[in-house]
């Protein structure tokens, strides 16, 4: 079942468009991987696909609902963490809640629930300064959950990681959304990290930026361990290239 759409988005700056007729869609349980050159306007659709910004012309659908220019509506993180340095664990990523008005006990409770899940047992009352750049991201990836209904855009989350802990979160983060049923919307500039994560890529390229292919990835997920050393992988990168 697709739960989020877009409708022919265009948003124009300064009488220079950006972005010109993009419509793309994700699925239940779905990671789609929006992949593309700095510049071709990846973020600005995040922005209105989140409801931070409004589209020139287009819309944005969440299931059966109109949510353009209505932030709130999906979770947005963007590349760095944001944690907030000065706030224990349990509190910023309860801070979704409170935001929504929940208590603060019923706040902390409620996040304690998925501190587990996510791999951040016994992180609770520590500072964000205490915890590996890994940890952060799970802690911002919960969060980001916290505010979410079932689907998240994800801004490069793991970009600032190392390669053993870029590779040991994609395999994480591929289990949490197959336990709690979630749907990701994901940006990167990695064809690599596209390949491996996603059911489906989205090519993005031009002035304005346009779709100008949607690459379906045959592999199940999670991709085995040697997926990138084999002949479909360099297919599906030559492919991508190709469109870039």
């Amino acid at each position: 079942m697709t739960i989020l759409r877009t409708e022919n988005i265009t948003k124009s700056y300064n009488d220079k468009t950006v972005i010109e007729d993009i419509n793309i869609h994700l699925k239940e349980g779905e990671l789609v991987s929006l992949l593309g050159v700095s510049g071709s306007g990846k973020t600005t659709l995040f922005n209105i696909i989140s409801g931070l910004i409004m589209p020139d012309g287009g819309s944005v659908q969440l299931s059966d609902r109109d949510i353009t220019g209505k932030p709130g509506s999906v979770a947005y993180m963007l590349q760095k963490d944001m944690l907030l340095p000065h706030k224990k664990i349990i509190d910023n990523v309860s801070l979704p809640l409170l935001l929504k008005g929940m208590p603060r006990k019923d706040a902390r409770a409620h996040a304690d629930k998925f501190f587990e899940e996510f791999g951040l047992e016994g992180t609770q009352y520590k500072y964000p300064n205490q915890l590996s750049g890994g940890m952060k991201q799970r802690a911002a990836l919960l969060r980001t959950y916290m505010a979410s209904d079932g689907v998240v855009l994800l801004d490069e989350p793991f970009s600032a990681l190392d390669t053993l802990t870029k590779s040991a979160m994609h395999k994480w983060y591929l289990q949490v959304m197959e336990h709690i049923s979630l749907s990701t919307l994901f940006i990167t500039h990695d064809i690599d990290e596209a390949i491996l994560l996603s059911d489906r890529i989205y090519i993005m390229s031009g002035a304005p930026g346009k779709i100008v292919d949607e690459i379906v990835i045959e592999e199940k997920r999670p991709r085995r361990d040697d997926f990138n050393l084999t002949p479909e992988f360099l297919e599906y990168k030559k492919r991508i290239i190709s469109k870039l």
